[in-house]
C-alpha cells in the first residue's frame, strides 16, 4: 500500500469538501419540514431536476461499486459530486435564493426539497466508509427534523433507490449548453476583476451576443441567467455574423442601478420603497 504525507494530504482534502459540502446541506435545512415544505418534483425548477439528476446518476455508479468492492470508485464518485456537480455549480448558484428570498417562497423550499434528497441519499452511500461521520450527519439531522428519520441510524437504512422522473436527456442537454456558457461568462468576469474593472460578480452586468440558434436556448432561460451567472443583470442580443465557434461572445460592464444591501445585487429599484430606501424591490418583498 502506497502511503505518504502528499498522499494524506490529498484525502484530508477530498474528505473535508465532502464533510464541508453536507455541513453546508445541514445548515441550510434548519427550517425544512419534508412532511409540509416539500415540493412535487413536476413543480421543481429545472436548476433542482438537473442536480437530481446528477443524484441519480451518482447513486448506481456507488453501489455498483461496493458490489465490485471498487472502493476507490466510490471515493472518486462522492468527491467528484461535491466538488463539480454541488459546490462549483449547484450550491454556488443556490445561495442567492437560500439567503435572500422569503422563507416560505417556492423557488427556496423547492432548493431545500433538493437538499433534503442529496443529503440523505449522500448519507447512506458513503455510511460503510465514512461510518462516524455518516452516523454524525445522520443524527444531525435527525434531531432538526420534527418527525426525526425512519432509521435510528444509518447502518439501519436502506441504500437510496433512484426515482426514474429524475433522468432527463433533454434538461441535461439543455443545461449542459447553458453551463458551457456560464464557462465564458466566469472567464470574462475574471478577466474583468484582474483588469480592476469590477470587484465582485455582482457588480457586473453581462451582454452576451449570440449567433441564432444559441440566442434561442439563452432567451428560454432568459429570467434565470443572472442568478445562473451570479451576476446583477444580463442582456441577450442576437447578431448573425459571428462565427459558428465560438457562437456567443461576453461583454462585461458596470451593473446599473444601486447596490441593495440585502442581496448586494445592483438593481434599478434601490431606493423606490420609502420605509426600506436602501433594499431592491424583491428584499422588500421578501421582508413584507
Amino acid at each position: 500500500l502506497r502511503i505518504s504525507q502528499e498522499i494524506l494530504n490529498h484525502l484530508i482534502e477530498a474528505y473535508r469538501k465532502i464533510r464541508n459540502t453536507c455541513r453546508f446541506l445541514l445548515s441550510n435545512l434548519y427550517d425544512f419540514d419534508p412532511a409540509k415544505h416539500r415540493v412535487p418534483y413536476a413543480q421543481l425548477p429545472e436548476l433542482d431536476r438537473w442536480a437530481l439528476m446528477h443524484l441519480g446518476e451518482l447513486i448506481p455508479k456507488v453501489r455498483q461499486s461496493y458490489e465490485e468492492f471498487e472502493f476507490h470508485a466510490i471515493f472518486h464518485a462522492l468527491n467528484n459530486f461535491c466538488s463539480v456537480d454541488l459546490s462549483a455549480v449547484y450550491l454556488d448558484i443556490l445561495k442567492d435564493r437560500l439567503y435572500t428570498f422569503h422563507k416560505d417562497a417556492h423557488e427556496r423550499r423547492s432548493s431545500q426539497t433538493v437538499l433534503f434528497d442529496v443529503l440523505v441519499a449522500m448519507t447512506k452511500l458513503m455510511a460503510p466508509v465514512l461510518s462516524f461521520t455518516a452516523e454524525e450527519i445522520w443524527r444531525t439531522l435527525g434531531t432538526q427534523l420534527p418527525g426525526g428519520l425512519p432509521a435510528k441510524s444509518v447502518h439501519l437504512a436502506s441504500f437510496p433507490e433512484v426515482d426514474p422522473a429524475w433522468a432527463d436527456s433533454d434538461l441535461g442537454g439543455r443545461w449542459g449548453k447553458l453551463l458551457q456558457v456560464r464557462e465564458g461568462v466566469l472567464v470574462r468576469l475574471e478577466e474583468a476583476r484582474r483588469e480592476k474593472q469590477i470587484g465582485s460578480a455582482l457588480e457586473a452586468r453581462i451582454v452576451i451576443q449570440a449567433n441564432p440558434d444559441r440566442y434561442e436556448q439563452l432567451q428560454r432561460h432568459v429570467q434565470d441567467l443572472a442568478g445562473v451567472f451570479i451576476v446583477s443583470d444580463v442582456e441577450l442580443r442576437q447578431v448573425h455574423n459571428l462565427p459558428l465557434n465560438p457562437d456567443f461572445l461576453v461583454v462585461v460592464e458596470k451593473a446599473r442601478g444601486n447596490k441593495c444591501e440585502r442581496c448586494w445585487n445592483y438593481r434599478s429599484s434601490v431606493g423606490l420603497s420609502p420605509n426600506h430606501p436602501t433594499l431592491c424591490d424583491r428584499c422588500v418583498e421578501a421582508i413584507r
